[in-house]
């Protein structure tokens, strides 16, 4: 493994491209009074923070951890149109999944997300035949305006090709869609950057401890930073609660007799080294309503994920032996046998979905956003889908527009003036950016890995070459951090500086891919710690 040299921070000049200090930014918070403070850095909160921002609204964001460091980096990686939805009959929700996920994939941030192929296994003895699952993949696509081909059915042994592990044994037929992929930390955090680049103020590692009232009208919140214990606060004129799994805790600060409003389900995920390379994504019928996933991503194999109520602390929400049992028996239904060893689970994580509070099965419940309003003027909004985060800002937004009194409104462009289908920051054709990188590195230097190219233009996008730069300047940041890996210490460097990254997890979970390979060795925690600290 490479010993790094000291490599300084980028520097705080705004031509940098670098981001202001922690203390600059308290410093910054807690002088202004901002029209909108977000409370939550998930993508509900942050895709909010980027509409608002866009809207001319003086915005902050915090979180108490990292940006998508729960439920939002802890998802199936999916931008999709919900086909079990269908069974439902909720043909308009489906048609509108397919609308977002399609902007997504194609205008907003085709860097971000891939198209991906669905097989769906149809077995002697499921619970759905071939005619039924052929209709509906055949109307999923129309939904879709076949903009990703027509569904259809093909055969088990055409299956197998693209899918080597796929068990065959009592397959009849398999039916096949296409829908979208993504690293979700990645897209939340580019989202983040948008959000900024907008105007919005954040940070990440502040938790609140309680809120401001004026006149019994929240008005803010107090916070300490995680990083150092230092107090401040943030004055604001509307308090945005997108605090996911805690919604409700943050409800009670400002009404104490608040009644729980949401639910909480509970999914994991496995995710493995794959024996061989797969062309396609399994998604296996269990019964009736539920389907578990085989999914190729990042070169490695994700399985899941679970759904069953969960009512513990949502700190403590985590994989269990029994969760592990259930999703590799789930997933031998269509895999073998071979390529679930558990010797072959480098990583697993869980996730909290928020619902809407009420009775009945949680894998029945359509994910819903609620957003409601406090006896202190606090909103709040909880639940949806990744799929559709661009909708739910918009749609959070629409609220803001719509309170008693408008106490907004004048201040903000309203959102059927602002333009639809905002790109994300890097936009670029991600097989473009690969190219450029393996052939000249992106700027003038020695080229550059396929398979690092590759992981930057997928990750990055134009923002690549701006890590490309970091290596040629400094050689030691374009040695790979693991040899297993395709991540560079140019990355580490970018992160720290120019990606609010303040923890090792920070770096090593969600804004590269070491931690779900395995491969966050103590060494490599070691030396990216020593890194982080050099930039503070």
């Amino acid at each position: 493994m490479t010993t790094l040299q000291s490599v300084p921070a980028l520097g705080t000049h705004p031509a940098s491209g670098s981001l202001p200090s922690r203390a600059e930014t308290r410093e910054q918070l807690s002088k202004a009074t901002y029209d909108l403070l977000v409370i939550g850095g998930g993508i509900l909160g942050i895709s909010t923070a980027w509409h608002a921002a866009q809207s001319g609204l003086r915005v902050a964001l915090v979180d108490a951890g990292d940006f998508a460091g729960a439920t939002s980096s802890a998802s199936s990686k999916l931008l999709h149109g919900g086909l079990r939805y269908l069974q439902t009959g909720a043909v308009k929700l489906v048609a509108e999944n397919h609308f977002e996920r399609r902007a997504v994939s194609r205008q907003v941030a085709p860097h971000l997300a891939n198209p991906l192929t669905f097989y769906l296994p149809v077995y002697k003895g499921g619970p759905h035949g071939a005619a039924k699952l052929g209709a509906g993949v055949f109307a999923y696509s129309a939904l879709s305006a076949f903009g990703d081909g027509v569904g259809h059915v093909i055969s088990p042994a055409r299956a197998q090709r693209d899918v080597p592990e796929l068990r065959t044994d009592n397959l009849k037929a398999v039916a096949v869609y296409g829908d979208d992929q993504m690293n979700d930390a990645r897209m939340a955090l580019m989202t983040v950057r948008a959000a900024v680049d907008a105007g919005a103020v954040v940070l990440n590692h502040a938790a609140v401890t309680g809120l401001r009232f004026t006149r019994g009208r929240v008005t803010g919140a107090e916070l300490e930073d995680r990083q150092d214990g230092t107090e401040f606060g943030v004055d604001a004129r509307l308090v945005l609660n997108a605090t996911g799994p805690w919604v409700d805790h943050l409800r009670k600060l400002e009404d104490p007799n608040a009644a729980p409003s949401i639910r909480l389900s509970k999914g994991a995920h496995l995710v493995l080294k794959r024996t061989r390379p797969w062309k396609a994504a399994l998604a296996t019928p269990i019964d009736k309503y539920r389907i578990t996933f085989a999914l190729p991503w990042e070169d490695m194999l994700l399985l899941g994920t679970t759904d069953e109520e969960y009512e513990g602390d949502p700190a403590d929400v985590a994989v269990t032996e029994k969760d592990t049992a259930q999703i590799l028996d789930e997933a031998a239904f269509s895999v073998r046998d071979q390529q679930l060893s558990r010797d072959l689970i480098t990583y697993s994580f869980a996730g909290l979905r928020v619902l809407p509070g009420g009775p009945g099965n949680t894998s029945k419940a359509k994910r819903e956003t609620v957003v409601t309003e406090g006896r202190g003027g606090m909103l709040s909004v909880a639940g949806g889908k990744w799929t559709t985060f661009r909708h739910i800002g918009r749609t959070v937004m629409n609220k803001l527009a719509a309170l008693p009194g408008h106490p907004l409104a004048e201040d903000m462009e309203p959102m059927a003036r602002l333009p639809k289908k905002v790109p994300l920051p890097g936009i670029a054709n991600p097989n473009a950016v690969a190219h450029r990188l393996m052939v000249d590195g992106g700027t003038p230097g020695p080229r550059m890995a396929a398979d690092t190219a590759r992981h930057l233009a997928t990750h990055y996008g134009s923002l690549s070459f701006d890590i490309a730069r970091l290596a040629n300047e400094n050689r030691a940041l374009a040695e790979r951090i693991h040899p297993d890996a395709p991540e560079i210490w140019a990355q580490v460097a970018y992160a720290r500086d120019r990606e609010w990254a303040e923890t090792a997890d920070d770096v090593l979970r969600r804004r590269t891919t070491l931690t779900v390979r395995g491969l966050a060795t103590d060494a490599v925690r070691s030396q990216v710690e020593d890194m982080l600290a050099e930039g503070r």
